[in-house]
C-alpha cells in the first residue's frame, strides 16, 4: 500500500473512531437508564412480592442511588490511575453482575444487594464523559456531549413505554433478564472498539510525567493570570509538587462517613414518624442512627479539609452562589424522585378508592409524558440557555414547578389530571435543573470546573436517594386498612407528599433571590 493510501486509511479510522466510541457509550448510557426506569413500574409489585413497607420500598431506589453518589467520584478517581477504559470494563461487569442477580432474586435483602451493584455502575457516566472529551477536539465536543446526554432522557422515555408492557405481561423479572444481552453485547464493545492512549501513558517514566504536567499546568495558568493574582511558577510548582500524590490518593475515609452519614441519616428519618411513648424501641433507633449520622459528618467534614482530592471542596461549596445553585439543584432531585419515581406508581396501583386500581402499562402511560417533556426539554437546553441566559430559565422553572406540584396537590382524582401536571412538573424541573447548573459552571473558577461539576452531581445524587425515603415516610405513617385486601396510603399521604414538594420549589426561590447581585471571585481554590 502506497503512503496517500496508507495516510488517507489512518485518517479514515482517526475520523471514525470517536464516533464509533459516542455510538457505543451512548448506548451504554441508554442501556442504563431505560433498565432503571422500567423497575419503576414494578415498585409496588415488589412491596407485594416481598411484602415490605412503604418505608422499605423505598430503598430500591434510594440504595441504588446512595452508591451512584460515592462511587462516582472514586471510580472518576481509580480511572485517572488505572485507564479509563479498563475500569469502565470493570464497572459495566460489576452492573451486568447486578441486573443478573436483581433478575433471580427471592427476597428483599437480595435485591437490594443487586441494587448496590447496579448503583456501582452509575459510576459508569463519569468514566465515559471523560472518555468522549478525550477523543473529541474542542471544537466537535458539545456536540457529542449533547449526543451522549440526551441519551439519559431518551432512555428513560424507552424505560416507561415498554417497562409496563413488560412487567404486565411478563412479570418484574423480565425488565432485569431484558437488559443482561445488552449488557454482555455493550461489554464485547467497548472491549473491542475503544482504545484510548490514555491508558499507555500511565505507564511513561516520571521525569516524562512531570515534564508534561509542568508544561500543562504553566499554559494554563497563563490563561488564567488575568483573574489571579498566583504568579504562574508558583502555582505551576505547587501543583507539581503534589501531582503523583493526587494522583495516588482515593478519598476512601470521605466515601465510607459520606455512605454512613446519608445512610444513617435516611433510617432515623424513616423511623421519626414511628416513634411512640408505647415503643421506646423505635425512639432509641432514632436517636441511634441520628447521632450515628451527626457523628459521621463530622468527621466527613474533618477528613475532607485534610484530603488531597476532596469528595466536596468546601471551600467551594460555601461560595455564596455556588451553594444556593447545588441546594437548588438538590431540591430538583429530592422533588422529582419523591413525586415521579415513588409516589405515582403507588397511586395508580392501589386499589380503589385510595387508587386508581391500574397496572404496571397504567403506570407507564401517566409517566411517559414527564419524560418526554424532559428529553425534550435537554435537547434545547442549549438554545435556552444561550437565548436567555440561566437565571431566568432557573426563575421560570421553579414558578412552573410550583404550579404543577400546587395543581397536584389539588388535583389529582384522574389519570389524565396526573399526566398534564407531570409534564407541567418536568417542564419546570428540567428548567430548573439546566438553569442552575449553568450557574454553577459559569460561576466557578476555570481551574475548578471538574472538581465543582463532580462536587454538583455528588449533591444532587444525594438529593435523589432523599427523595423516595420522604416519600415513604409520608405513605407508611398515613396508611388506610381495606377489608380483604390490605393497608394501603391513605388519600392525605399523597396530599403531604405533593405540598412538600410545592413548599421546597419555594424555598428554591428564595435561594435564588440570595444569589441576585451576587458575584463568584474568581479566585484558585488551591489545596
Amino acid at each position: 500500500m502506497n503512503k496517500p493510501a496508507r495516510d488517507r486509511l489512518f485518517n479514515g479510522k482517526i475520523a471514525r473512531s470517536p464516533w464509533i466510541t459516542l455510538a457505543i457509550l451512548s448506548c451504554v448510557g441508554l442501556m442504563a437508564m431505560f433498565a432503571d426506569t422500567m423497575v419503576l413500574p414494578a415498585i409496588p409489585d415488589l412491596i407485594r412480592d416481598f411484602r415490605i413497607t412503604y418505608n422499605a420500598s423505598s430503598w430500591i431506589l434510594a440504595s441504588f442511588l446512595i452508591t451512584g453518589a460515592v462511587m462516582t467520584p472514586i471510580a472518576g478517581r481509580l480511572s485517572d490511575m488505572y485507564g479509563k477504559k479498563k475500569m469502565l470494563l470493570i464497572i459495566v461487569g460489576i452492573y451486568t453482575i447486578g441486573i443478573s442477580v436483581a433478575a433471580i432474586s427471592t427476597n428483599f435483602s437480595i435485591l437490594i444487594i443487586a441494587r448496590i451493584m447496579q448503583g456501582v455502575g452509575a459510576s459508569m457516566f463519569a468514566i465515559s464523559f471523560s472518555i468522549i472529551r478525550e477523543k473529541f477536539d474542542p471544537e466537535k465536543l458539545a456536540v457529542a456531549q449533547g449526543i451522549f446526554s440526551s441519551m439519559f432522557s431518551a432512555g428513560a422515555v424507552i424505560g416507561v413505554a415498554i417497562g409496563g408492557t413488560i412487567i404486565n405481561n411478563f412479570g418484574w423479572h423480565a425488565t432485569f433478564l431484558l437488559v443482561i444481552p445488552i449488557a454482555v453485547v455493550l461489554f464485547a464493545a467497548i472491549t473491542r472498539f475503544i482504545h484510548l492512549d490514555t491508558d499507555k501513558a500511565t505507564r511513561i517514566s516520571d521525569k516524562n510525567t512531570e515534564f508534561c504536567c509542568r508544561f500543562i499546568h504553566v499554559r494554563r495558568d497563563i490563561l488564567l493570570s488575568e483573574s489571579s493574582s498566583t504568579t504562574t511558577t508558583e502555582y505551576a510548582d505547587s501543583n507539581i509538587s503534589s501531582i503523583d500524590k493526587n494522583r495516588s490518593t482515593i478519598d476512601l475515609m470521605g466515601a465510607i462517613t459520606l455512605s454512613i452519614t446519608v445512610v444513617s441519616f435516611l433510617v432515623a428519618l424513616q423511623f421519626i414518624q414511628t416513634v411512640s411513648a408505647s415503643d421506646s424501641s423505635n425512639v432509641l433507633i432514632v436517636i441511634g442512627f441520628g447521632a450515628a449520622a451527626i457523628i459521621a459528618l463530622s468527621f466527613f467534614i474533618i477528613i475532607e479539609r485534610k484530603a488531597n482530592s476532596p469528595l466536596i471542596d468546601f471551600k467551594l461549596l460555601i461560595n455564596k452562589i455556588l451553594l444556593p445553585a447545588n441546594i437548588i439543584n438538590m431540591i430538583v432531585g429530592i422533588t422529582a424522585l419523591m413525586v415521579v419515581y415513588q409516589t405515582v406508581p403507588i397511586l395508580i396501583r392501589s386499589p380503589q378508592p385510595l387508587g386508581f386500581g391500574g397496572n404496571a402499562l397504567s403506570i407507564a402511560n401517566v409517566q411517559l409524558p414527564y419524560m418526554v417533556v424532559s428529553l425534550v426539554v435537554s435537547i434545547a437546553s442549549g438554545f435556552i440557555v444561550s437565548k436567555f441566559g440561566n437565571q431566568r430559565p432557573t426563575v421560570f422553572g421553579i414558578i412552573i414547578s410550583i404550579a404543577g406540584f400546587l395543581s397536584m396537590f389539588v388535583f389529582h382524582s384522574t389519570e389524565i389530571l396526573i399526566t398534564i401536571n407531570l409534564a407541567i412538573i418536568a417542564t419546570g424541573l428540567s428548567l430548573t435543573q439546566i438553569g442552575s447548573i449553568n450557574i454553577i459552571l459559569v460561576n466557578t473558577p476555570k481551574q475548578s470546573n471538574g472538581v465543582s461539576l463532580g462536587m454538583t452531581t455528588l449533591l444532587y445524587l444525594i438529593g435523589t436517594s432523599v427523595g423516595p425515603v420522604l416519600a415513604g415516610v409520608f405513605m407508611q405513617a398515613n396508611q388506610t386498612l381495606l377489608p380483604l385486601i390490605g393497608s394501603f396510603p391513605a388519600p392525605q399521604s399523597y396530599n403531604l407528599i405533593f405540598l412538600t414538594a410545592a413548599i421546597m420549589s419555594v424555598l428554591s426561590i428564595i435561594l435564588v433571590g440570595a444569589m441576585t447581585g451576587r458575584k463568584a471571585k474568581p479566585e484558585i481554590v488551591m489545596r
